[in-house]
């Protein structure tokens, strides 16, 4: 199987046709419209569209996704000279601190569930920089399961309750990764020993996503930021996962808040993996593949600087339940890359806080700039506090209000080719089982172990035996060894 071309149920003559929300008929539901086959999404389309916005309204009051989380402030200080690669001023200076709010967050559970569960965690951070807010949104996991948004609505409803059922279904959660061989690698990962961590602090973060640096001369970089934990990897066996959900649901937050008021303050190196723009055509993996990593030994890991967390909030819900982050708030010098899942996130992070908190949501003190002044010519709305006061709401004005600079905040990305709904550009070595496989073969006999009991686990609890086997398969297909070990876990536990 071949990225991009996921498997099918063959019965498509017996099933209603998919379509929008008026009724038209849905001609690719996989892959986002582009600027050519490797470009930045379009707003046209309007299927991607209404499919993100209508998603992010299913639940009020809390987040869909990442609503159990906590939060810590603390500083970030530069401790190596990366000006070569990026103009972000916060980033120029070997010894500059800037103030930061991280929140770390579940995916998939609600705002009451447990902390010690199987579950990506979300590394969120806001740098309150002196040239505006920059929000890096990120999960500790280098890789995601999907790679085109359109697809990740659908995702997150197989991790939800059933609609049926209330609550989260195995057949569901199956048949999804099943269907799509993309989630491998990360389904590898999440299976394996770092699936659950023993706090927030005893984990890295990761941006997972590319993202673009740019020098003081114009030079565009690819960049991929590693936050290394100072305190080491810790994490929990599943059983002891289960025994420390049943017993203190509230773990991670508990140890996150408890280690900063006793002056245990948690810290984080961060390295970064940097590309020239020119390599990323020829590169041997889509650099902009969410379900992809760089192997270190392409791209080694360069220190940036530290992360320290100093400081509890004095009210989760004013500060960690309404903190707000969106990966479209750049500075100069850091800008997207055409990896479409970001593109996706772009519009959707700033989308549901607008929905979820009101338009109004960034005038909130832990959202607003810190170290400057937000000037633009938005007014009103729900809790407006219209801070501007007299001021014009409109630009050009000659009365004195602000004005645009013309100096763009990062490189601009060549596009070539015809609009469409387009697989992403086939590099030398891009299929969906291959980076699973070379994890799984890292892994020592003991950790093999450990992840086939894992998958096997909730891979028996499927209903159907047509589900079962096509996900064996797409195991079998990142490594002979890790299908044939996980098929027989899965038998012996229904007894067969």
């Amino acid at each position: 199987m071949t990225s991009g071309t996921p498997s099918r149920p063959s019965d498509r003559s017996s099933r209603a046709v998919l379509t929008t929300e008026s009724g038209a008929p849905v001609a690719d539901n996989q892959n986002s419209a582009t600027a050519g086959p490797g470009g930045p999404l379009l707003i046209q389309d309007q299927y991607l569209l209404e499919k993100l916005a209508r998603f992010n309204r299913e639940r009020i009051p809390e987040r869909v996704v990442h609503a159990r989380g906590s939060g810590a402030y603390g500083h970030f200080e530069v401790t190596a000279d990366v000006s070569r690669f990026t103009r972000a001023h916060f980033l120029n200076e070997p010894g500059r601190r800037t103030e930061v709010f991280a929140r770390f967050s579940t995916v998939a559970g609600n705002l009451g569930a447990a902390d010690a569960v199987r579950d990506p965690r979300g590394f969120a951070l806001k740098f309150y920089t002196e040239q505006g807010n920059y929000d890096l949104v990120g999960n500790n996991t280098p890789v995601f399961f999907i790679k085109d948004p359109s697809k990740f609505p659908d995702f997150i409803h197989t991790q939800k309750r059933d609609p049926y059922t209330g609550i989260q279904e195995a057949d569901n959660v199956w048949d999804f990764w099943s269907l799509s061989p993309e989630a491998t690698h990360q389904v590898t990962w999440l299976f394996g020993d770092r699936g659950i961590p023993a706090s927030y602090r005893h984990m890295d973060g990761f941006s997972s996503h590319t993202y673009q640096w740019v020098n003081a001369e114009g030079r565009a970089f690819w960049v991929k930021y590693h936050f290394k934990t100072d305190q080491g990897i810790r994490t929990l066996s599943a059983a002891d996962a289960d025994a420390l959900a049943g017993g203190d649901p509230d773990s991670h937050q508990r140890d996150l808040r408890e280690a900063i008021d006793a002056g245990d303050f948690p810290s984080w190196t961060l390295k970064v993996q940097v590309m020239p723009v020119e390599d990323a055509a020829s590169y041997r993996f889509n650099p902009f593949d969410l379900t992809k990593v760089w192997p270190h030994a392409d791209y080694p890991l360069i220190e940036v600087g530290r992360l320290v967390l100093d400081r509890n909030p004095d009210n989760v819900f004013a500060e960690v339940e309404q903190a707000a982050f969106s990966p479209a708030n750049f500075v100069p010098g850091i800008g997207p890359s055409p990896d479409k899942m970001l593109q996706g996130r772009l519009f959707a992070y700033a989308d549901a806080h607008r929905y979820r908190l009101g338009v109004n949501h960034t005038q909130l003190a832990v959202n607003a700039p810190h170290a400057t002044v937000a000037r633009n010519h938005g007014r009103d709305g729900a809790m407006a506090v219209n801070a501007a006061g007299r001021g014009r709401n409109y630009e050009p004005n000659s009365f004195g209000g602000p004005y645009e600079t013309g100096e763009p905040l990062w490189a601009p990305t060549p596009v070539s080719g015809p609009t469409g709904t387009h697989p992403a550009p086939a590099h030398a070595e891009d299929d969906d089982f291959v980076q699973a496989g070379n994890l799984y073969r890292l892994m020592s006999e003991e950790e093999k172990g450990r992840l086939v009991d894992n998958l096997a686990g909730g891979l028996a609890r499927v209903s159907r035996d047509d589900i079962v086997a096509r996900a064996i398969g797409n195991f079998r297909a990142a490594d002979g060894d890790y299908g044939d070990r996980l098929e027989a876990a899965v038998k012996a536990l229904r007894g067969a």
